[in-house]
């Protein structure tokens, strides 16, 4: 691998914090792999070589040797004697010359599109690991959803059987029955329904990211904010940000070629050397000469073009830089605040479970109906699948925060 992608990959694995631990996402090593061998990864990787070779040619530069070869036949007729018939020919060979300083400003035109190349294969390598963790997140939910649902089914299918027992003894009427195997059966079709969405989000992981072990962690981490004030993680988001390292590369290429512009303002000029054999050997000439473009209102216009292509650079540059400042403060302020929801979720999840458990031990004596006992057992249910989803949540944001500030998965 070249020594700029190594370093490319450096600062996108490291800041002066460094990558922080992952127990809920896959191991780090692996992850790395699957990304490199992304498809999306591979053609930025691609893209490289490409900008390599532009860079040859515009330090090699646009000029070659030309070669002109003519033959004649001269027939004279003079006064006195008879007519004469010549066969000449001539050659002559020519190069256009750079003007100086044309030379130093291809090179550097020729730097910036490797630059920006770079910055594109970190931003692919970027956005990969996005889509992943976007993915990840998704099929972790789906296996919440899964197993929330099944709990839920086994507990109102203990249900449904105590209920029967007790018809069948007399202690319970024959609604009941019905009630608790319809509330049995709206659960299973929720999960499997939950089940459903938990296969299709492991199949889109395997298919778009083979290799990765779908593995679900043992238990989930507790959702912590992030540490360090807004403007702090303002400035590492904008620090790090490929996007906005693509503006500001494309600003600066753009700036570069509006000065390659306005020097061809002044043409380069041609010198060649001529040899020519005239009057069948008899005369043989040799010369130089030079010829020079005169530059008219088109040169004039295309430059004046690339100035203004250079200030719209810029201008989109300052707008991307604005842009991705207010997204990063907005991820921040979300992170913040996902762990205190998850929290609040967490504890009415806690009270709704107290309170269906009540409910239920009510029923038990006599003391509350069925549709009450079901309603609790819905309400806990509910909030507790909501806690679960909160806390993935609060999870995710952390996880986004850390990675777009290259403090996650160290690629390096």
């Amino acid at each position: 691998m070249k020594p700029l992608v190594l370093l490319l990959l450096a600062g996108f694995a490291g800041s002066s914090f460094g990558a922080e631990p992952a127990p809920t996402l896959p191991p780090a090593e692996i992850v790395a792999r699957v990304l490199r061998d992304s498809p999306d990864v591979q053609a930025a990787a691609s893209q490289i070589r490409v900008e390599e070779a532009n860079r040859r040619r515009l330090e090699a530069g646009p000029h070659e040797w030309n070669l002109r070869l003519g033959g004649q036949q001269r027939r004279s007729a003079p006064a006195a004697g008879p007519n004469e018939r010549y066969s000449e020919w001539s050659t002559a060979i020519e190069r256009p010359l750079r003007l100086p300083g044309k030379a130093a400003t291809d090179a550097e035109l020729g730097a910036a599109g490797v630059t920006l190349a770079e910055t594109a294969y970190g931003d692919a390598l970027h956005e990969a690991s996005r889509s992943l963790l976007k993915a990840w997140f998704v099929w972790l939910r789906e296996n919440a959803a899964s197993a929330q649902w099944t709990a839920q089914v086994e507990l109102l299918d203990r249900q449904a059987k105590a209920i029967e027992r007790r018809r069948q003894l007399g202690d319970a009427a024959r609604l009941d029955a019905i009630q608790a195997e319809a509330a049995l059966a709206q659960a299973v079709a929720q999960r499997t329904q939950a089940e459903a969405r938990r296969r299709s989000a492991g199949e889109d992981l395997r298919r778009r990211y083979p290799g990765l072990p779908l593995t679900e962690p043992a238990a989930l981490e507790e959702p912590l904010p992030p540490a360090g004030s807004e403007a702090e993680w303002v400035d590492a988001l904008l620090e790090h940000s490929h996007e906005l390292g693509l503006a500001r590369g494309e600003a600066q290429r753009a700036r570069v070629a509006a000065e390659r512009q306005r020097q061809d303002r002044l043409p380069d000029p041609s010198v060649g050397l001529q040899f020519s054999r005239e009057r069948g050997g008899e005369e043989n000439v040799v010369g130089a000469y030079i010829s020079i473009p005169l530059p008219g209102d088109a040169r004039r216009a295309t430059a004046d073009a690339s100035l203004a292509q250079a200030e719209a650079a810029g201008r989109r540059a300052e707008a991307v830089e604005r842009r991705i400042g207010a997204e990063a403060a907005t991820l921040y302020q979300a992170a913040l605040s996902g762990a205190p929801a998850w929290q609040a979720a967490r504890d009415a999840a806690e009270r709704l479970e107290r309170s269906a458990d009540l409910t239920a031990r009510a029923y038990q004596l006599g003391e509350g109906s069925l549709n009450d006992l079901l309603t609790a057992r819905r309400l806990a249910n509910e909030a507790r699948l909501a806690a679960r989803t909160s806390q993935l949540d609060a999870l995710e944001l952390r996880y986004r925060l850390l990675l777009d500030a290259h403090r996650l998965w160290d690629l390096d």
